[in-house]
């Protein structure tokens, strides 16, 4: 059946972290614009966003050993490392503008404080990561990082890690206090519920099916809402494509020049769940471990306390699987479906160059629970079988692209923006740091797709995220300042931190 059409200024798609972050953005930059979200679920953040699909770490490289490397004259680069965490300092400072404002409320329903931690084993691991403090600790983001080699401080720092461990092999860990556990899926909820008061037309259990230009620029996606079959076709100025998984099936749809040459391969992934609790209460941090000679970054191991459901749980993984599908609802012809005849040399190249990500991905595949629980005990020795489940987390999609750099076909392990060239839709690809950063990149959407307005914008910007334009790494007076008002807005600050801060 075919229903009306009409007209808004703006459209949404997918109602995940990314789409309530830019809705919130424009909602406070522009409130007479007319927004509309279609999300073919039943509610906010289900699927990438989901708490138990996102490890929530709150990413600002305080522990995720892939975001510093050694260089070829033995020199550390923290480039990335610096570059994440103050990406997602812009984050801190947005939640904290909606919190002060009375715009959201509640903070610690989806932020609390949870110290940060690397842990390596073996001799060059600990020489790595004793240089990697060094150079970590000095650097005015990374403060108050401590560094042990030392097993009586690490039974106090990692009990449930160290109790039982016999190995005569060199161990060490950092660990930093001003970490967070952040629930994206309560985050995501909460915007949404934010966002509708503020009058965001949000439809869910709508599937958009197609997205076309009109013949005066506009764009024209045809939405048909899955309980009535009912096909809408909705015209807008904007449109942005934040669908996860489901993403580059949309943007391909739309024919811009930017979505050629543009692949994409689903990865899934498995976590172990302790279902007991006072195993669970022994362990306090998220604990990152170094990934394996050959493995791919996201697969780096980590033993985190989650607060979710209002409750401490602790998971480890991932486990990488495979599946065809790019969205956990998705479909089995998702990764077929998008091999189109100006992707397909792309998508060959990248198969013949990550021969070793398919070997990884076979081996993971073929791992029995035992062996899993086998790598679970590199972390907790004494780990009993009885104690852990298996859950499936949510599709991952890596982005696989043409490059000057790394030449056809390379696959892209970060999060990608996608933009005509008038800035009239945008698509959001990729993963990881994805949700810790989509202040960061919406602010890079709203630049590329609003440049007529971002100067006007510019006072609002600096008044919700007062660090917007400037260095914080460049800036150590103005990052204490701020985080100390952040970590006062969103209930992190510890008594022993404010005198720190003052």
């Amino acid at each position: 059946m075919e229903g009306t059409q009409n007209k808004t200024d703006v459209i949404l798609i997918g109602a995940g972290i990314m789409s309530a972050t830019l809705g919130s953005l424009l909602k406070e930059l522009a409130p007479d614009w007319n927004i509309k979200v279609f999300e073919k679920l039943d509610s906010a953040g289900e699927e990438s966003s989901n708490e138990w699909n996102n490890a929530g770490t709150g990413h600002s490289a305080l522990c995720e050993l892939n975001y510093t490397s050694e260089n070829a004259d033995g020199s550390m680069d923290i480039s990335k490392a610096i570059r994440v965490n103050e990406q997602f300092q812009l984050s801190r400072q947005f939640w904290s503008y909606l919190v002060d404002n009375g715009l959201i409320h509640n903070p610690e329903e989806f932020i609390s404080p949870l110290p940060h931690m690397s842990f390596v084993q073996g001799e060059d691991n600990v020489r790595f990561l004793k240089k990697r403090f060094n150079v970590l600790s000095k650097h005015p983001l990374f403060q108050g990082m401590e560094f042990t080699d030392d097993p009586q401080q690490l039974k106090e720092w990692i009990p449930l890690m160290m109790e039982g461990r016999t190995s005569d092999e060199p161990i060490a860990a950092t660990k930093i206090d001003s970490g967070t556990d952040v629930n994206f899926g309560a985050l995501t909820r909460i915007l949404f519920s934010h966002l509708e008061s503020k009058n965001v037309n949000v439809q869910y259990r709508h599937n958009v099916e197609d997205i076309k230009r009109t013949p005066d620029g506009l764009w024209d996606v045809k939405v048909r809402d899955m309980n009535t079959g009912i096909t809408q076709s909705v015209t807008s100025n904007f449109v942005f494509i934040g669908a996860g998984g489901g993403s580059l099936p949309l943007l391909q749809k739309t024919g811009i020049p930017e979505s050629k040459h543009v692949g994409g391969f689903p990865v899934s992934g498995l976590f172990m769940v302790c279902n007991n609790p006072e195993v669970a209460d022994l362990h306090h941090a998220k604990v990152y471990g170094k990934a394996k000679v050959g493995a791919p970054p996201m697969s780096v191991p980590h033993l985190d306390t989650r607060h979710i459901d209002n409750k401490r749980t602790l998971l480890f993984g991932p486990f990488a699987g495979f599946s065809p599908k790019f969205l956990k609802t998705g479909s089995n012809f998702d990764l077929i479906n998008s091999v189109k005849p100006n992707n397909l040399v792309t998508m060959l190249a990248a198969g013949l160059k990550e021969m070793s990500l398919t070997k990884y991905l076979v081996q993971q595949l073929m791992l029995s629970n035992e062996d899993r629980m086998e790598q679970l005990r590199e972390f907790i020795p004494n780990a009993k079988s009885e104690d852990w489940d298996i859950v499936t987390a949510g599709q991952r999609v890596q982005v696989i692209k043409d490059t000057e750099k790394g030449g056809k076909g390379t696959l892209q392990f970060g999060t990608e923006v996608v933009s005509s060239s008038d800035g009239s839709i945008a698509a959001l690809l990729g993963a990881s740091p994805g949700a810790s950063t989509a202040v960061h990149v919406m602010l890079d959407v709203l630049d590329r797709c609003f440049p007529g307005e971002m100067k006007s914008w510019h006072p609002k910007i600096k008044e919700m995220i007062p660090s917007f334009g400037v260095s914080l790494a460049d800036s150590p007076a103005l990052f204490r300042e701020i985080h100390a008002s952040t970590s006062q807005s969103l209930g992190l600050m510890e008594p022993e931190r404010e005198l720190a801060y003052s």
